[in-house]
């Protein structure tokens, strides 16, 4: 399960409600990684389309990968009806 926590442009500009992450496809690499109880938050880059550089918080549960090893692997982020989906590409 993911929670999408917010979005950010840059290091300063917290996307709002309206500026909700659209429904779609997004390839993403992992930034950040820091365990949280039983999941683990993750910050995401979005690598490409309208969105390209733009950082997404969520906190995924169900993965066995720890904080280290997250770092830096890529990912696909899918959101539908505005709930993200995030798995590790493998």
């Amino acid at each position: 399960m993911t929670e999408m926590l917010q979005s950010r442009v840059g290091n300063d500009h917290v996307m709002t409600p309206d500026e909700e992450l659209a429904d779609g496809v997004y390839d993403v690499v992992v930034v950040d990684a820091t365990a949280d109880g039983d999941g683990i938050h993750l910050e995401l880059t979005i690598l490409g389309g309208a969105h390209k550089g733009e950082v997404v918080s969520v906190r995924a549960t169900g993965s066995a990968i720890d904080e280290v090893d997250a770092l830096a692997m890529p990912g696909t982020l899918r959101v539908e009806n505005g709930v993200p989906a995030f798995t590790f590409d493998e």
